[in-house]
């Protein structure tokens, strides 16, 4: 991680809008993960159950987020199907941070699956801090993969910063989480130039500090970034949240599933209503930003909920592409 930084001329206008498309993929993967995890708790009343709803909410601000950061740069988003496979998150690659935290958080799993001690290494990994003031890193146009998630809004700070002449306020801009966040400034980009990139800047600093809490052991969201409606612990970021519920003595029951073979037809078709729910979901997700503000989009969000909860009950262990 102690890399040279690049010079102002190495960044384009399409480096940037490609590393905006790469935090847009890693945000919407992560809802799925998270809210498959979740719905996989038997008791809904729950403290882990609320925690873990609590962080999928912020997930979705955070895709809107960036995503308004994207289309004030230019660039359209894409929600293509996310993989859910091995260990493979997308632009993520851990052994390139130091330490490596897998030595900590293992095993850990990226595939759907109940709460349990893989998946929850995995979110762990995920919003993994970074404990000191990290040193200028390699922010290269041939980068893929980071070492975290906070690298990764780094390299998007830095390109953004140097591209700022580019930034256009007001374009395609989406806010449906005002009213949970009263002491918020905006959560749209809606001036140009340095102004825009002041408000940008607030956009990307509030998916660092809400996900990982920023550097800093122990670290608090800042007031004005946190939850005054519905979050139990709205100072806590999604570390620490993760953290709490990977070291309590007792996990929360999950519903019990059978194996692949014993599916039968009405659990395949249980799945391929799931399948055909978050397919409706991607595409309203690509009309939303896009700027037309689809009437669908919320009822196809609860949609996909209930047809995860759907799989649960009856066993079956949730997939977002047929089998």
């Amino acid at each position: 991680m102690r890399l040279t930084r690049l010079t102002k001329d190495e960044w384009t206008i399409g480096h940037l809008r490609q590393h905006l498309q790469y935090a847009v993929d890693l945000e919407f993967w992560t809802i799925p993960f998270y809210l498959s995890a979740q719905l996989s708790i038997v008791d809904r009343r729950s403290d882990a159950y609320q925690l873990i709803q609590t962080i999928v909410h912020q997930e979705m601000l955070h895709l809107q987020l960036v995503s308004n950061v994207a289309n004030a740069y230019g660039l359209s988003p894409s929600f293509d199907a996310p993989r859910y496979e091995g260990q493979t998150i997308p632009h993520l690659d851990f052994a390139l941070d130091t330490p490596n935290p897998t030595a900590e958080f293992s095993p850990y799993s990226a595939e759907i699956g109940p709460l349990d001690a893989e998946r929850l290494n995995a979110m762990c990994l995920i919003e993994y801090p970074e404990w000191g003031v990290p040193s200028p890193s390699n922010f290269s146009d041939e980068r893929t993969e980071y070492g975290s998630i906070g690298e990764l809004y780094e390299a998007l700070v830095f390109g953004a910063a140097q591209l700022k002449s580019h930034l256009r306020g007001g374009i395609k801009q989406v806010d449906y989480f005002s009213a949970y966040y009263r002491g918020y400034p905006s959560m749209t980009v809606t001036a140009h130039g340095e102004e825009g990139f002041r408000q940008a800047r607030l956009l990307l600093d509030t998916i660092r500090e809400q996900g990982e809490g920023a550097t800093k052991k122990r670290e608090r969201i800042p007031r004005p970034m946190q939850n005054t409606a519905d979050d139990m612990q709205p100072s806590m970021p999604h570390f620490d949240k993760f953290y709490a519920l990977r070291q309590a003595p007792v996990k929360p029951a999950t519903y019990p599933v059978k194996p692949v073979s014993e599916y039968g037809p009405a659990d395949l078709e249980l799945l391929e209503i799931l399948s055909r729910n978050f397919a409706g979901l991607r595409v309203a997700l690509q009309h939303l930003f896009a700027g037309d503000n689809p009437e669908s989009f919320v009822e196809r969000m609860v949609s996909v909920g209930a047809s995860l909860q759907n799989c649960w009950k009856h066993g079956v262990t949730p997939r977002f592409n047929s089998l």
